[in-house]
């Protein structure tokens, strides 16, 4: 590209960030990283009755999780500043000026009128193609209010001046601005500037069709953190929403994203949510780290959830690494390793139509207190079975609930390796003798 690449984020902070919001976000960032662009960060902020500061806290710092960084804006400062619409009154008040003097504004009942030229406007969008609105027919298409009469701006008249001024190249929005752009591109001739490239992305419905609204399931990005998704993950999720590689890949880490974004792979249609989907991506990029990595970002849920963190923590979060899809499931998932579970009856009553459970156990445990080397626990299982001419797996499910009090879970090497020998030997006697005493009551 010939001009330098300059994309911007300019969310309004009257809520938390969307999910929508977020892929616009991060539509212009992956552009802007592709291209050795700059990814600017404008808070559209004259709204003083709906924005609050905790809104805009909660934009930043959803931005923020998702490694959205931007290299204009908050914090970042710029050559283009301030990034606060509502900072920005006396760089308004030049640009209306020049409207004025050459009496493309005009005013009615103390606020003032952009005057569009009676003509047909094309505009040429990356992913929409040629939109032409006639501006001929005045009854549909009547002159703009640009100026409130209380003296503030109406936002097509800021969006227009700040784009200007901070040199704007591409323009990507939600497809609910598509019809705005032709008002837009008239302020940009009355004004003498040349317009961004604009590329207006479909809009994100539910999986039934409907429009997604603030609280829907998936909606707020806070709700990905909370509930324990990568940020990798989700911005791997919120990119297909909308575009698509032109293959089979689905799974991308954020570096990847950015090597294979362009505008002419974003489809035209609306995309569908869909959350199965989100957290089968989220279980992909979990598998894809080190067990020192998967540890290291599930300690935080497991510290939330009061459970210690030993010195076989990570040996404990490795053995469910390709078992869970979210963060959250992982301190649930281990917390038998650090204290038995209650009985869980359910499981207990198949347990006790094998009458031979009791006596198994009974034995593997006895074969097991003659192990020298811990390494070798597993055989125990196989010897057990051959003994009573059974087949290995008809001990597996005892031995896995005498571990864990559960159906399923992490391997069977890796519960007696972290649990021990003791540890593991005492749980098996204790669910023999359970099981022992219930039949012998019946």
């Amino acid at each position: 590209m010939s001009e330098p690449v300059r994309t911007r984020f300019a969310p309004s902070p009257t809520g938390y960030l969307h999910v929508g919001g977020a892929r616009t976000a991060l539509f212009n960032w992956l552009f802007a990283r592709k291209h050795g662009g700059s990814f600017i960060l404008r808070v559209e902020d004259t709204d003083q009755a709906r924005n609050t500061r905790e809104a805009r806290e909660a934009i930043f710092s959803g931005m923020r999780w998702l490694g959205l960084d931007w290299d204009e804006g908050h914090e970042q400062g710029g050559e283009h500043g301030p990034y606060f619409q509502s900072q920005r009154t006396g760089i308004y008040e030049r640009w209306f000026e020049k409207l004025r003097e050459s009496g493309r504004v005009y005013e009615d009942d103390g606020a003032w009128r952009f005057k569009f030229e009676r003509k047909p406007v094309t505009m040429k969008d990356l992913v929409c193609g040629e939109v032409t609105i006639d501006y001929r027919n005045e009854s549909n298409t009547p002159d703009m209010v640009i100026r409130r009469s209380d003296g503030s701006f109406v936002f097509h008249f800021v969006n227009v001046v700040d784009d200007i001024e901070m040199k704007l190249s591409h323009v990507i929005r939600g497809e609910d601005h598509l019809m705005n752009t032709p008002k837009h591109l008239q302020l940009f001739e009355a004004l003498e500037q040349k317009p961004p490239t604009y590329a207006h992305i479909p809009l994100i419905l539910n999986a039934d069709g409907s429009k997604m609204s603030k609280r829907d399931q998936g909606a707020a990005v806070h709700e990905y953190e909370e509930r324990g998704f990568l940020p990798s993950a989700v911005n791997n999720f919120i990119a297909l929403l909308g575009w698509s590689p032109k293959d089979d890949d689905e799974i991308f880490s954020t570096p990847e994203l950015v090597d294979r974004f362009s505008l002419e792979s974003v489809n035209r249609s609306p995309s569908r949510f869909d959350w199965d989907k989100c957290q089968w991506l989220n279980q992909q990029h979990l598998m894809a780290l080190s067990p020192a990595e998967f540890a290291a970002v599930a300690k935080p849920h497991i510290t939330q959830s009061g459970l210690a963190v030993t010195e076989d923590y990570e040996a404990m979060a490795a053995s469910v690494q390709e078992k869970v899809q979210t963060l959250t499931e992982v301190p649930e998932m281990i917390d038998f390793y650090l204290k038995l579970p209650p009985v869980n009856e359910e499981i207990m009553f198949k347990l006790r139509k094998n009458g031979d459970a009791p006596t198994l156990l009974g034995d593997l445990a006895t074969r097991m207190e003659n192990i020298t080397d811990w390494v070798q626990a597993k055989e125990s299982i196989a010897l057990t079975a051959e003994a009573h001419g059974i087949k290995p797996g008809k001990l597996m499910f005892p031995l896995r609930v005498a571990l864990s009090q559960r159906s399923g879970g992490p391997g069977l090497d890796e519960m007696l390796a972290i649990l021990g020998k003791e540890e593991s030997i005492r749980r098996i006697r204790i669910l023999s003798e359970q099981l022992a005493g219930s039949t012998e009551s019946q």
